[in-house]
């Protein structure tokens, strides 16, 4: 079992009684509420917050997810070991101020993780870069932040760009912004399924990296785009890792398909083109 963790900041606003039903009683904007998870907006002090309540999947969930072949999500440990791991390998994500968790048996475990509120930002699936040399700044920080993760044996298994946070402007005064300030910054974020090992295993790469190609088909990429994007992942010189790597690419492409299929039944005439279909 792990232990709670509270910042010292909010010690102040938690205290007299287990942790987990301080957390269950705090009221917000509701984000996201099912049987078994909540995840809530809150104002504590002058800072606002995310919190997301997990109160036990029962066992009925567990075996479903086991029978199909996935590890059910029991809690916020996953986030908040995800959260620790992506920190210690230089990948920007939501900041965890916050986590408890009660009770021994998996189904009716109760848990919870409080972060900081990124705002203002805006998703990588709303945004369209303009200037050429922004585009290609991003392409480039996407896949380094998913090769950071990776290699810290952390799959994201939600690996999309709305998933990916942009600070919302480079200055308030651009005219006085440095181009330090006009690079973009990103936040990883929604972890509660991410996995940790010790080596993310090549079928959760793929998964991962053909999730990502595929929130990116309506996204204007270049060939370029993508070859830029090869080269930053793989962090090694583009020929060797288009040849060392070549079935790992072709199936993270057939991946992307795959799941541009499940809603439509062609591809875009410039996605086409890009991948040479």
């Amino acid at each position: 079992m792990l232990g709670n963790y509270l910042a010292d900041h909010l010690k102040g606003y938690f205290e007299g009684e287990d942790l987990f039903s301080l957390v269950d009683r705090l009221q917000g904007e509701v984000f996201r509420e099912i049987d078994d998870r909540r995840t809530i907006k809150v104002r504590i002090g002058n800072s606002g917050y995310f919190a997301k309540i997990h109160r036990g999947v029962g066992w009925v969930e567990i075996m479903k997810n086991l029978l199909q072949g996935r590890l059910p999500v029991l809690g916020a440990r996953n986030e908040w070991l995800a959260l620790r791991a992506l920190r210690n390998a230089g990948v920007r994500s939501m900041t965890p101020v916050l986590f408890c968790e009660r009770g021994l048996n998996p189904a009716t475990r109760k848990s919870a993780i409080l972060t900081e509120s990124l705002e203002p930002k805006v998703t990588l699936e709303d945004f369209a870069p303009g200037e050429p040399v922004f585009k290609r700044q991003l392409v480039t920080e996407v896949a380094s932040m998913a090769s950071k993760m990776h290699r810290a044996g952390v799959n994201h298994r939600d690996f999309y760009l709305c998933h990916f946070l942009m600070d919302a402007g480079p200055a308030k005064h651009p005219e006085e912004a440095t181009e330090q300030d006009k690079r973009p910054v990103l936040h990883l974020i929604d972890l509660h399924r991410a996995q940790i090992r010790q080596n993310v295993p090549r079928r959760w790469v793929v998964k991962d990296l053909g999730g990502l190609l595929f929130s990116a088909f309506e996204k204007d990429l270049t060939r370029r785009d993508l070859l830029r994007f090869v080269r930053t992942y793989s962090e090694r010189p583009l020929r060797e890792a288009l040849v060392k790597d070549a079935r790992i690419w072709d199936d993270v492409v057939e991946r992307a398909i795959k799941l541009w299929f499940q809603d439509h039944d062609s591809l875009p005439s410039d996605v086409t083109r890009l991948l040479n279909r």
